[in-house]
C-alpha cells in the first residue's frame, strides 16, 4: 500500500474540514481544464458492481438556468412555508442557492437502469447507485476544494420536473444540482452555523450492538 506522510495527512485533514457548502460565488469563469481535472474525481469514485452509476448534465443555456432557477424558488417558497412561525424569519434570511451567480451548474443523476456492474449488490439494496454518486460527488467537492474552486449543492428542487425540464431520461434520478465557482470568501465553519439556524454535534453518535 501506498504511504502517505504525516504532513500530507495533516493536510488532508484540513481539506475536509475547509469544505463548504458555498452559496456565495463570484461571477469569474473556470478554466475548462480547471475543471476537467475536478470532474475527472468521479473516475476514482466508489461504486456498487463497478456500475459508475453517475450522469452529468453540464446546465449552460440560459433556458435550462432559467428553468432550474424558477424551480428552486417554487420549492423555496413551499419549503419556507412549511417552517415553524419561529422560523420562518431565520429560513427567509438564508441564502441557500447560488444559481444565479455560479459559472459552472451541474446536474448530476443516477442512472438507475444500468447495466454496468450486471446488478451486483444492487439487486438486495437498489439504492446503493445513489449511494455510490454520492461518494463521487463528495470526491468532485473535496478536489475542487483543493483547486480553489467552491462547491454548493442545492436540494430544494423538484426533481422529477428538473429531469423533465433538462430532457433527461425517465430512468436517471436527480441526486444533486451542483453550483461550481470561486468563493466570495473562504470559512471553515458552516454557513448556517454561523448564522445560528443549527450547530454541529458534539461527538459522533456510535453504539456498540
Amino acid at each position: 500500500m501506498h504511504a502517505f506522510s504525516r504532513e500530507f495527512r495533516d493536510e488532508l485533514e484540513a481539506l475536509m474540514q475547509w469544505r463548504r457548502d458555498v452559496r456565495r460565488f463570484r461571477t469569474d469563469p473556470i478554466d475548462e481544464a480547471l475543471l476537467a481535472r475536478c470532474l475527472d474525481a468521479f473516475s476514482f469514485a466508489p461504486s456498487v458492481g463497478l456500475s459508475e452509476p453517475w450522469r452529468i448534465l453540464r446546465v449552460n443555456s440560459a433556458e435550462a438556468r432559467a428553468k432550474a432557477l424558477d424551480n428552486y424558488k417554487t420549492a423555496n417558497a413551499t419549503a419556507l412555508a412549511d417552517q415553524t412561525q419561529d422560523k420562518q424569519d431565520s429560513y427567509a434570511q438564508l441564502k441557500l442557492s447560488g444559481m444565479q451567480d455560479a459559472p459552472v451548474q451541474l446536474a448530476i443523476f443516477c442512472d438507475e437502469e444500468t447495466a454496468k456492474g450486471h446488478g451486483l449488490g444492487a439487486a438486495s439494496m437498489p439504492e446503493m447507485r445513489r449511494y455510490s454518486v454520492v461518494s463521487a460527488i463528495t470526491l468532485f467537492w473535496l478536489k475542487a476544494r483543493a483547486e480553489g474552486l467552491g462547491t454548493g449543492w442545492v436540494s430544494i428542487l423538484d426533481p422529477e420536473q428538473l429531469r423533465k425540464d433538462l430532457n433527461a431520461p425517465e430512468d436517471w434520478r436527480l441526486v444533486g444540482y451542483l453550483c461550481v465557482g470561486y468563493p466570495e470568501r473562504a470559512n471553515d465553519t458552516p454557513e448556517l452555523e454561523q448564522l445560528g439556524w443549527e450547530t454541529r454535534a458534539d461527538a459522533l453518535h456510535i453504539q456498540e450492538v
